[in-house]
């Protein structure tokens, strides 16, 4: 025979007051909220087929978190420490990845005051590539592979530079590429939808 499950008898009043606020909360995090909507639900009387019916989730999600605030009471709520997969990387090695993105590559020419263009270091990137960049991190020290340097830029919002050096130059004497040459192989005509 199934054992029927309850949250707890209330420790104090304090208690109550503290996971009541949390259940009618707006401005708190989601996941609590739940849970303090699941312990004051269990409190009303309901049992957890109905509790669950009532918040929209899975029986034994209502068991666990019944359990774990009759073990912990107000803290058992929360999320444990250590949840998730640990980083690889640390925040000094993110914010290194991110500094160099943004720096100018050793590589780029640069006009001197004679009006020649010379580089710091002619064997370096002249433009920030994904694969550049890791290349970079990885000499540097950091354990990173090109999706993950991919998946810091994008959420820190920084843009890798995309090498088109053959479309425009600042040399006066630059002469763009041509016209293509349709006359001699016409382009492919699509078949109509």
């Amino acid at each position: 025979m199934p054992k029927f499950l309850r949250a707890r008898p209330l420790q104090d009043e304090a208690e109550a007051k503290k996971v009541h606020q949390l259940a009618r909360a707006r401005h708190a995090p989601a996941d609590w909220i739940e849970r303090a909507r699941i312990v004051t639900l269990s409190w009303d009387g309901l049992g957890v087929p109905a509790i669950a019916a009532e918040i929209g989730c899975h029986e034994k999600k209502v068991r666990r978190w019944l359990h774990r605030f009759n073990a912990d009471g107000l803290d058992g709520l929360g999320d444990r420490p250590g949840v998730g997969r640990k980083r690889r990387i640390t925040e000094e090695q993110r914010s290194a990845i991110i500094a160099l993105a943004r720096s100018a590559p050793p590589g780029r020419l640069v006009r001197d005051a004679a009006g020649e263009l010379s580089a710091a270091d002619e064997d370096k990137p002249a433009e920030w590539t994904l694969d550049t960049l890791t290349q970079a991190a990885q000499e540097a020290g950091i354990e990173v592979h090109r999706s993950q340097v991919r998946r810091i830029l994008l959420a820190e919002g920084v843009r890798w530079r995309h090498t088109r050096s053959w479309v425009t130059s600042r040399d006066p004497e630059f002469a763009p590429k041509g016209r293509p040459s349709w006359s001699s192989t016409p382009p492919r005509r699509r078949a109509p939808r």
